[in-house]
């Protein structure tokens, strides 16, 4: 009951962050933008057909993934799920045009009542907020029809190394390498590609970093009320440690993967 209850207070804060930040957000994500084109591209590469008669997004956001998608695939039912129920218009909207038939379910993936008879499941930057992926795997890839195809992406354990270092906590729950997330896909799944790389952003302060961890929701889990003092220490302390030339890096720790359905 009380991890249950945890994991119920860790949804309320991610989604209140995520919520807090949709406006600023899809401007903001320049990474996870990247991340969403090159899981389509990665996708695309291992054979997935063009057409698909019914595909799932979860955890779609303001539609990176979502834009990535309809631009290179003709989808005839598109169902679309994410956290914050207000997200609907946003992406809806990228869809509509695109796919005949647009739909949208709110909600955590681990407790949603999935579509059946799936060609595609698809999720961008979203997997690491699950605390159990390996379950959240099983129930995903049991709701693809047979050729049907999984493509993901998250985060692996030097996601954000250099804030982990500063002692950050502004972190999601469940980071994983790609052989770990290899390792979740269920009897019956065909691993196609897998992939791990940094993407690699640059800001001209620590400021400038949180204020763009703020901007995409990342800092759903810090507690951490910044003074000037602190401030000013976390930028000496990042300009020291990771400082190159007047930029400061922050790593996104990606992993890709596609899987298909035997």
């Amino acid at each position: 009951m009380r991890d249950h209850q945890h994991n119920q207070d860790t949804r309320s804060r991610v989604r209140d962050s995520f919520r807090r930040g949709l406006d600023t957000y899809h401007d903001a994500a320049v990474a996870q933008k990247r991340i969403a084109q090159d899981l389509v591209a990665l996708l695309q590469q291992a054979g997935a057909p063009q057409q698909l008669a019914r595909a799932f997004e979860f955890g779609c956001g303001t539609g990176h993934l979502t834009r990535a998608l309809v631009s290179t695939h003709d989808i005839n039912t598109l169902l679309l799920n994410d956290l914050v129920d207000e997200a609907k218009g946003r992406v809806c909207h990228i869809a509509q045009g695109q796919c005949p038939n647009v739909e949208f379910m709110a909600g955590a993936i681990e407790q949603l009542a999935l579509p059946n008879d799936l060609d595609l499941v698809a999720s961008a930057s979203t997997l690491q907020w699950v605390r159990d992926g390996r379950l959240a795997l099983e129930h995903l890839c049991g709701a693809l029809n047979v050729d049907g195809y999984l493509a993901l992406s998250t985060f692996g354990t030097s996601h954000f190394h250099e804030l982990v270092a500063l002692g950050s906590d502004a972190a999601a729950p469940n980071y994983c390498d790609a052989e770990t997330l290899a390792g979740w896909l269920p009897t019956g799944m065909e691993l196609v590609a897998l992939k791990q790389a940094p993407v690699v952003l640059e800001f001209a302060s620590a400021s400038q970093v949180l204020r763009h961890l703020r901007a995409t929701g990342v800092n759903a889990r810090s507690g951490t009320q910044w003074s000037k003092r602190m401030l000013a220490d976390f930028d000496a302390s990042y300009r020291s440690q990771f400082g190159e030339g007047t930029q400061l890096p922050l790593t996104y720790d990606t992993v890709w993967m596609i899987a298909r359905k035997v």
